[in-house]
């Protein structure tokens, strides 16, 4: 099993479908290691010569940022959208989606699971106004017998 930037490839893919799995490396990012390194587009993960594995990961370590290194970049990234008060940067701190979609309806991925608003709120008054109707009640019986 080919280990490349800490990520065990699946074996039985091609890998240019087996590079995907490297979290910063997209199918057309595969596509151009592979041609820069002149390795078969259709040769299988699991077929792969020690010196084609050397060649992939010595052009990702080149010129790619991958894993951690990625995911801190666009974390990095996220935190000053959110610093700098832009508006994608108060989408971000909002929890809401960033890219112009509706949030009427839909939206739950970026909103999570869904909430139900006014309902509680509304039994609490009914359960008051019923409470401030007994009491006044209960006043003018006082008032009557004084």
């Amino acid at each position: 099993m080919a280990r490349i930037a800490g990520v065990d490839l699946p074996r039985n893919k091609r890998i240019e479908y087996a590079l995907t799995y490297i979290y910063g490396i997209g199918i057309t990012s595969a596509q151009s290691i592979l041609k820069e390194s002149k390795v078969n587009f259709d040769t299988r993960s699991k077929d792969l010569t020690e010196e084609e594995i050397n060649k992939i990961k010595e052009i990702i370590d080149k010129n790619y940022k991958v894993e951690g290194e990625r995911r801190s970049e666009v974390t990095i990234s996220i935190k000053r959208l959110m610093d700098i008060g832009s508006y994608r940067g108060l989408r971000h701190r909002k929890g809401l989606p960033v890219r112009g979609q509706r949030t009427k309806t839909n939206a739950r991925t970026r909103k999570g699971r869904t909430k139900t608003v006014g309902a509680k709120a509304k039994k609490n008054i009914d359960k008051e106004r019923s409470n401030l109707i007994d009491r006044k009640e209960k006043n003018k019986e006082n008032q009557e017998e004084s």
